[in-house]
């Protein structure tokens, strides 16, 4: 008779990795694609497979290359002429108000930029001023 113990086979589990590869190539596509303007990315980590602490983490050691988009774009622009209000008729017997002098332009320009932020800016504005705020909020 042998000792206590001596019958025990000795099993080994073999647990397949369950851990997923991706190439360096789809962390730049599924981040590029969470880091478009009003992308929701959760709903983009659900779609892959992923958990989205995963995609601010590959955002992270990828750089801030992968979510800037490559060229910029441009959009259509319709300019509408605003209808000019007429003048209110003065009855004669009313004394009449002094002339209003305006100094300037009235016109304004609305400029939607690709990350969301909006400028309205007169028409005489100088451009290289424009192009420092455009800069400053680009950013």
């Amino acid at each position: 008779m042998g000792m206590s113990g001596d019958g025990f086979d000795r099993r080994f589990d073999f647990v397949a990795e369950t851990r997923r590869k991706w190439s360096i190539a789809e962390k730049r596509k599924m981040v590029a694609e969470a880091c478009v303007p009003c992308a929701n990315v959760s709903a983009v980590a659900r779609r892959h497979g992923v958990k989205p602490a995963l995609l601010y983490r590959w955002k992270k050691e990828l750089g801030p290359d992968v979510a800037k988009p490559d060229e910029a774009s441009f959009v259509p622009v319709t300019i509408a002429a605003r209808p000019v209000p007429e003048a209110p008729t003065i009855p004669p017997h009313l004394p009449q108000p002094p002339p209003v002098e305006i100094s300037g332009s009235n016109e304004t320009i609305d400029i939607r930029l690709a990350n969301g932020r909006s400028v309205r800016v007169d028409l005489a504005i100088d451009t290289q001023a424009l192009k420092r705020i455009i800069n400053a909020l680009d950013n």
